[in-house]
Formats: structure tokens, sequence, C-alpha cells
């Protein structure tokens, strides 16, 4: 049954999936829509789109991607990114440099799909043949990939000139505002700790703070923390949180200027990607896997994320492997920037899914709850249009086949394509100590 426009829909998160689904429902006219978010600050300070001293965190806009559906998606949202009205500064178009190893002799891997559906759609793809053609595509200023092995270990790297990232803080705030002006409501500090039943249905939200949210539809939005947060809903077949790890290097002014417009790069082989300088003049980097898992003593058996909101002291530190393994990375990219002192790191937390695709759909024992989440680290390029696949659940338009591709209790046949690997249980006694970013 459709939801009449006048019901009360009660959002919890604040997080991409969960603002754009508000965004959306009250544009179609809905006009009873709340958003919940535990934080009192919007962004989060440990959301996945902020970072240690709340300047944006950038995430890659790209639409490389192996699977024809995000490639086409991804270029509709970043038609949509292209609107400076809506969106102001927040993307920036610096292309997407994309390396990786191709296995013709297993009939392709993730980069070779990812390259065709670049191409068949249209995109502005220039192929790199060489060493030169790579570097090529650098600012004269910046030094890059001048190892020899660079390209030999890359035999196959193309840039994508229809991609780039995005000030992820920057978009979120935007888009809150766009709610607001649309007469959405928003509460802060809201910890929901329990969801409300009736004759086994959802009615509302019941906070921490004893505050209760009536509710005819709740839309669960609360990304990495969705399994922990609701473990009546039984969520540890379809969603893992799982931590990231990101460093980041500050350049001197004229660094900045020399490395501003470059382009971000992606290595599908390895998962590091770098990003050019900010406005700040730091360099943020990280690695696309498998990520670690963290298990509390409340939710034992369900992985929880450890941010500098639950570990104050030390909840930005990352093992000191993986801090060498991204300067390894690092300096195959910038050698002449490799040795400088890492200034800040932390991990950043997603809600992953076995096969990479995304969880919006009903839950199969409660159609009062809908679930908006497993981003699995590829969410956010698709904010001005995610909440949309949304709002077409809840007024029953999805097309069928999305909706068995993103339903909660879909059956994965394949592991996702992107990341190999398990996750590893995060040892705190591997965390580096401050020494190790120098």
């Amino acid at each position: 049954m459709i939801l009449p426009k006048d019901k009360k829909i009660v959002v919890v998160g604040a997080g991409c999936f969960g603002v754009s689904t508000a965004y959306h429902l009250l544009q179609r006219g809905y006009t009873d829509v709340s958003i919940l978010d535990r934080s009192t600050t919007l962004p989060a300070s440990d959301a996945a789109s902020n970072d240690f001293n709340r300047t944006d965190i950038e995430l890659v806009v790209r639409s490389s991607y192996s699977d024809k559906f995000y490639t086409e998606l991804a270029r509709e949202a970043i038609s949509s990114w292209k609107d400076r009205e809506k969106w102001g500064d927040t993307y920036h178009e610096s292309g997407v440099l994309v390396l990786g190893l191709t296995n013709a002799s297993s009939g392709g891997t993730y980069i070779d799909d990812a390259y065709r559906n670049d191409i068949a759609l249209g995109a502005k793809i220039d192929s790199l043949g060489n060493g030169d053609a790579i570097r090529a595509v650098f600012p004269s200023g910046a030094r890059a990939c001048t190892n020899p092995s660079v390209f030999n270990e890359h035999r196959f790297a193309y840039i994508n000139r229809d991609g780039g990232w995005a000030n992820a803080a920057q978009g979120v705030s935007r888009l809150l505002h766009h709610v607001i002006a649309l007469k959405g409501e928003i509460f802060l500090g809201k910890t929901v700790k329990k969801l409300l039943r009736q004759n086994g249905k959802t009615t509302g939200v019941e906070c921490s703070d004893g505050t209760v949210f009536e509710a005819d539809l709740v839309i669960i939005a609360t990304g990495s923390w969705t399994p922990s947060a609701f473990p009546d809903l039984d969520l540890g077949r379809i969603c893992l949180a799982t931590g990231q790890c990101v460093a980041m290097v500050q350049l001197s002014e004229k660094e900045g200027d020399d490395y501003r417009d470059c382009p971000v790069v992606l290595n599908f082989n390895s998962g590091f990607y770098v990003f050019p300088p900010n406005e700040k003049n730091i360099v943020k980097m990280a690695i696309h896997c498998a990520g670690y898992t963290h298990f509390n003593e409340v939710n034992g058996s369900i992985s929880t994320p450890r941010t500098v909101a639950s570990d104050p002291v030390d909840g930005l530190r990352i093992p000191k492997s993986n801090l060498q393994d991204l300067r390894a990375h690092f300096r195959n990219v910038y050698p002449d920037l490799a040795e400088k002192p890492f200034v800040a790191t932390r991990l950043c937390w997603y809600n992953d899914t076995p096969d990479e695709d995304w969880v919006i759909g009903k839950h199969p024992m409660d159609d009062g709850v809908i679930l908006a989440t497993g981003d699995s680290g590829h969410a956010y390029k698709f904010l001005p249009i995610i909440g949309r696949l949304v709002a077409d659940l809840v007024e029953d338009k999805l097309n069928q086949k999305l909706v068995a591709k993103f339903a909660v209790d879909r059956e994965v046949a394949n592991a996702g394509p992107s990341r190999s690997g398990q996750a590893a249980p995060l040892d705190l006694k591997e965390l580096y100590n401050p020494e190790d970013l120098l």
C-alpha cells in the first residue's frame, strides 16, 4: 500500500542515505518528514563525511564500475553535482586516473569491465599506453609516477575526465539546508535505543533520553552503526561494520599550488587512492580493502565502529602496518611528498554488504521499517540522487530488479568485486605510536 503524503515518516540518521532520502520525500510532497541523529552537530564528528578537525573529507566521484547499473547512476549523479546553484563548489572535476593490471586470460577484471562501461556510456576517456602518457596527465609542477615500475605493474591505465572528488561534509550540509527549506524537521542529540512496535509492526522509535517519536514509517539510515544499534533486526548476514585506514599529509602553500590540479589517483589493483590537496593544502590517501572489524563488550558478536567519539584518546589511530603500506603506495605516486610526516589518521567506518550492493528494502518481518544502508564504501558520490531510490521504494515504484538487488534478505551469490580478502579484527596492540607518523 502506498503511504499517503501526510503520514509521519521518521528517518534515523543524517548521513548520505538519510539526508538524501528526506530531501527526495519532501520534494515529492510528503509533509511530515523528520530526521533524527545521535550527534549534537551535523555532520557528525565521527561520520564518514568528516575528519579529525572538521575539515571536509574528500570522497571519490567516479563512474568507473564493473556493474553498468552503478556506472549509469554515477554519471547521472555527476550531472547533478555540476549544479552550482544547489551544490556550490562541493564537487571538483579533477578527473580520475585509473590504474590496474588487466588479466585478459581470465575474461577480464574489474578495471576492464569498468573501462568498457565508461566507454559505452560516453565518458570522456583517455587511454594511457605508457609511463610518459600517465605522467602527462599531471600538471608540470607535480612530479608523479616517475618510477618505471609503476607502469610495468599497471600495464593498463586511463583517465576519466568526467569525475573527481567532492567535499563530503559540505555536500551533506548543503542538502540539509534544502531539507529545512522544504519544511523537514531535524532533531539532534537523539540516539534511538529501540523501535516501538504494535502487533509486530513498528510504530515509532524511543530515544535514549526518553523521547518518543511516533511514525507511520521508520527509515533506518544509520550507516556503519546499523547492525549494533538495531541488533533485534538480525542484520549480521547482510551488514558488517568495517574500518578503512586513512592518512593525511600537510603540504606547504607552494606544494599545494604545484599539486592542486592533479587528478584523483585510483589504483584498482591495490585499492590505494589519493586526492589532490584541498584548500588547506592537505593531501588525503586511503586503501579500499576489506578493512577491520571491532567487537566490544556491549555488542560482542556485532562489529561496532571505534571512533574518536567512543575512544577520545586514540580513536583516530590505525595499525602501524597500514601506515607503512600507505606511505609505500604514496611514494609510488608522489615521490617528492612521500617522506612528509603524516599529520592525521583515522578509521573511516563503512557498512559493508557481502556483494557490495546497497541495502534499500523493507524489513522482511516488519513492513513499518525500511533500511537504507549498506554503503560498502561507495554511496556518497550518489548523494544527489540515492534518496530517489528509497523514495521510489516508499511509493512502490522501485524497479523490481532493483528491489531484488537491494533486498534485506537477498541471496548473495558472489562476493563484492572491488575488494578482496576478509576483514580482520582490529588489534589495539598493533596501533601506531606518535613517532611512527614521522
